[in-house]
């Protein structure tokens, strides 16, 4: 794990998302995965939209070539966990149809204008991704 995201997941636990909860004023959770090729359970910060009973995260790896890891991850595991402040949920997630893409990228990008930058700067399709609560799961 890069050095920086370990410390600002460190940081965004000890103290509740206090330190580490925004991002150039947007909000930013701790999305912890199961890795596809080892079982480890990984932790990312992403931004994120709330969207009704949903979070919306976007895959765009800094605009670069390929899809981030945690992406991947997803894929071949859509059960997740992620942390808002000190709340934790159960999630499943799900790529977001190119209907959903058209109605949420519009708030995303009001969020952090940067994601059009990233989309132009690859050849990539971009994905967002709708992390569904998981009702009824501890």
């Amino acid at each position: 794990m890069n050095p920086f995201v370990a410390l600002q997941v460190f940081f965004y636990r000890l103290t509740g998302g206090k330190i580490g909860g925004t991002f150039r004023g947007a909000p930013v959770l701790l999305l912890t995965t199961t890795g596809r090729k080892t079982g480890k359970r990984r932790t990312t910060p992403l931004l994120y939209v709330r969207n009704g009973n949903n979070w919306t995260v976007v895959a765009s790896n800094g605009g670069r070539p390929k899809d981030p890891s945690w992406f991947f991850n997803l894929k071949r595991n859509p059960e997740a966990e992620i942390q808002i402040k000190t709340n934790v949920s159960k999630v499943l997630a799900k790529q977001a149809s190119p209907e959903e893409k058209t109605r949420l990228w519009p708030l995303l990008t009001k969020m952090y204008p940067t994601y059009n930058d990233y989309q132009k700067k690859t050849e990539r399709e971009i994905p967002v991704v709708i992390l569904e609560e998981r009702m009824g799961h501890p």
